[in-house]
């Protein structure tokens, strides 16, 4: 019986899992803020953080008026704001059935 060596498979799936540990990690440190921080602008200090947020909200519109086919994450996509905050802000709203023309409040 012949035995057929298997160094190449053992070392690509070596090599297979130290990339995917790599990803991992980097995926993970993302989602996490990794960075420095000594940042205050990420961390929301500073005059030039806050003159950012005052930019953000005043670009929020005050309401959406809903179409055919939308949906509260792609109205919270496009207007820069959250599912939640949408939803906080209209309890009596449905999430599950949008009508084509009802107002929501986004600020």
């Amino acid at each position: 019986m012949n035995k057929r060596s298997s160094a190449p498979a053992r070392v690509i799936a070596v090599m297979t899992l130290v990339v995917a540990l790599v990803v991992a990690i980097a995926v993970i440190g993302s989602v996490l803020g990794g960075g420095d921080s000594n940042d205050s602008s990420k961390h929301g200090h500073g005059k030039a953080a806050r003159h950012a947020r005052q930019q953000k909200r005043q670009s929020i519109p005050a309401t959406y008026e809903v179409e055919s086919g939308d949906t509260l994450i792609s109205i919270a996509h496009h207007n820069g704001v959250t599912v939640h905050r949408i939803e906080a802000l209209n309890p009596e709203v449905d999430p599950q059935i949008l009508i084509a023309g009802e107002i929501l409040k986004l600020r």
